[in-house]
């Protein structure tokens, strides 16, 4: 009794957290809002097909009403696709040919209440063809990631496998239960929660919205790299990162191109903002400088101001974030007697 109690409690929780997250995307304004839609209605999906999977392992749950959830199958595919293509292809706009995706969808919400759900082979076979219909629209968007891959950023190419994953183990448990390899009917419920809460996690670790805000931008996954290279090069070879009054603004003018450009570019390619990335190369001219005979009896404070920190509070900040020690410690540590 215990054992089921927690089971209930558990999947519960999933399903609870995923219709917060739902209600969470429907609402947000940020980034590429028909990509949050279409995200918000997959997860939708699978929450009433996960729902009904808790409840009619603890009740009978009538055969219409299981039909409905089981109907919410055939939306998840064509809403990951549509998912993808509003991330890649940067479509304005969907056609109305678009949504006849989702027609199986439609059909057998209007043929719900005769399509057989009796447990047997009738039933079965319908059941069957949903899954069927989910992994054809999962082997599609596979095969759209190894098309886009070498097109777009590995960040939001990285999420937009994530999220595949999680719906194709979905599928793959599913399917398991519907040909028995799988004895516990209530596994595939876990599991959601499970993974729901992952989600969760990687939205809040990983906001992905900030890179959504780039979706329109004209730079393409080459483009970007080049940029990268010269930005690299201006900041190697002038040092120009010593110059605490550096901006985003004033290097974006130094290459000729936008700020809105050169932030897309290290974010996209560095995971990080500007600060940061700057920070990076002040950080690692300390690091000689701390290590250097000819700065043993500076202060830390003058190497702060020399690497182009505008205070040694921001400095060891910056510092102990990167490499984990203080200055000093690092001093200690790597110092050449």
């Amino acid at each position: 009794m215990l054992q089921q109690g927690f089971i209930l409690v558990l999947s519960c929780l999933g399903v609870i957290q995923a219709m917060f997250l739902c209600f969470y995307l429907f609402t947000l304004k940020k980034g590429n809002r028909r990509a949050n839609r279409f995200l918000a209605f997959i997860l939708l999906a699978l929450t009433i097909r996960i729902g009904k999977s808790v409840f009619h392992y603890y009740i009978e749950v009538d055969p219409r009403i299981r039909n409905l959830a089981i109907s919410t199958i055939l939306a998840v595919g064509p809403f990951l696709l549509f998912y993808g293509k509003s991330l890649f292809e940067r479509q304005s706009t969907f056609s109305s040919q678009q949504y006849l995706h989702l027609l199986p969808f439609g059909l057998f919400v209007l043929f719900s209440p005769i399509i057989p759900n009796r447990g047997d082979l009738e039933s079965y076979f319908a059941y069957g063809l949903v899954f069927v219909h989910l992994g054809i629209y999962l082997s599609i968007c596979w095969w759209h990631i190894l098309k886009v891959k070498d097109q777009i950023t590995p960040q939001l190419l990285k999420w937009y496998r994530n999220i595949v994953i999680g719906v194709s183990l979905i599928w793959i448990l599913y399917v398991g239960i519907l040909m028995r390899w799988i004895p516990f009917y209530i596994l595939g419920a876990i599991s959601f929660s499970f993974l729901t809460y992952l989600f969760s996690y990687l939205l809040l670790k990983r906001h992905i919205f900030t890179l959504e805000k780039y979706s329109n931008s004209s730079i393409d996954r080459r483009t970007s790299q080049k940029m990268l290279q010269q930005v690299k090069s201006l900041l190697e070879e002038n040092e120009v990162y010593l110059d605490s009054g550096i901006s985003l603004n004033s290097i974006a003018q130094k290459l000729s191109v936008t700020p809105r450009e050169l932030s897309q570019v290290i974010n996209e390619n560095e995971q990080k903002n500007f600060s940061e990335f700057i920070n990076h190369y002040r950080i690692q001219k300390a690091k000689t400088f701390l290590i250097d005979p000819k700065y043993s009896n500076e202060k830390i404070a003058t190497i702060a101001y020399d690497c182009g920190f505008g205070n040694v509070t921001s400095f060891n900040l910056a510092f102990k974030a990167e490499t984990e020690i203080t200055p000093t410690q690092y001093r200690n540590r790597f110092r050449v007697a």
